[in-house]
């Protein structure tokens, strides 16, 4: 098995698709020569050209309009947008056109246009251009939303977004680039929808996306020092949302714990803890715990932006309130 970063992955998604398919082309600012803002498409222009590698003006609305219109016309185009705070200036072309003209059409649209994009925090970017955005977009009937956070998971789900007759917005988070992992020898498409338990556990549930998951493996770990089973399960999708596979393992270990690194306030956590309440309440022997950011703008200095967004202390201080033991405060 090969081992492959999370950056090589999602590239190794797109060259595979390209290869396989003239239909699949890239386009965003500078993906081209630069190979993108964190060096994601670096080489691409080399192999496929300037006609399937194309850089775009500085206008994230007429990207992502262009990629819709090409997706319409029977192409499968992967539009990058810079940094995932960008989405606010395209939200007009996702929200009002890429999600409604397949309903609209009454089906005879597709619309099969992968939107992808970087954010988050640990590099002090700033509060404009490390936002995590994904509850919005979660809220937007007609759009598929992703959110994979290892190699083998953003490979596998890249392929089948591409391949999706509907848009789709596929969130990566910049620190997890690095990261290395074993993946399979063969590109293995991973069904939308589907999460992934990543720690099988008897005591409590955590629920994590992005880079909180592998704080809340991280946190999973100091928690059996203590003799605590901690079940981690990564959504992947978080629209549609695997439900079953959440459910079934907080009736399993009677407690849960959701965790992300955008704010706690309307995140995508608080969806989570909902469907919790309603299909396993009967189940639950304590609240279910969110761990999220502080409710701030993203402060630019290294010490406050640590501050406010959740680690692997915050998830295992939860952990321990679920059990009734003194865990210390909420991020």
């Amino acid at each position: 098995m090969p081992e492959l970063s999370y950056r090589e992955a999602v590239r190794d998604a797109l060259s595979q698709a390209m290869r396989a398919d003239d239909g699949v082309f890239i386009l965003g600012q500078d993906i081209a020569e630069m190979g993108g803002s964190m060096g994601v498409t670096q080489g691409m222009l080399a192999e496929f050209g300037p006609g399937r590698v194309r850089n775009t003006p500085i206008s994230e609305m007429a990207l992502v309009g262009a990629a819709i219109g090409a997706a319409i016309q029977g192409m499968r185009p992967v539009a990058e947008v810079m940094y995932e705070d960008f989405l606010t200036l395209a939200s007009e072309q996702i929200v009002n056109q890429a999600a409604k003209h397949r309903y609209m059409s009454g089906g005879q649209l597709k619309v099969p246009v992968t939107i992808r994009t970087q954010g988050g925090a640990g590099w002090s970017p700033g509060a404009q251009h490390a936002q995590q955005l994904e509850a919005w977009f979660v809220h937007i009937p007609g759009l598929k939303v992703l959110f994979p956070s290892t190699a083998t998971d953003v490979r596998g789900l890249l392929w089948s977004a591409i391949y999706d007759d509907n848009p789709v917005v596929f969130f990566e988070h910049r620190m997890l680039y690095g990261l290395k992992e074993d993946v399979p020898e063969e590109l293995e498409p991973i069904p939308i929808g589907k999460a992934r338990v990543h720690r099988e556990g008897e005591d409590v549930t955590v629920i994590a996306t992005g880079r909180l998951v592998h704080e809340s493996l991280a946190a999973a770990e100091e928690a059996e020092k203590e003799g605590v089973s901690v079940e981690v399960v990564d959504p992947r999708t978080l629209q549609p949302l695997d439900e079953e596979t959440i459910v079934e393992s907080v009736k399993k270990t009677n407690r849960a714990v959701v965790a992300h690194e955008a704010v706690t306030r309307m995140g995508f956590g608080a969806e989570v803890a909902a469907v919790i309440q309603h299909q396993a309440f009967d189940w639950l022997d304590a609240p279910v715990e969110r761990v999220g950011a502080r409710f701030v703008p993203l402060p630019f200095a290294p010490v406050m932006e640590n501050f406010v967004v959740p680690h692997a202390p915050d998830v295992q201080a939860a952990i321990m309130r679920t059990l009734g033991r003194n865990g210390g405060s909420a991020s």
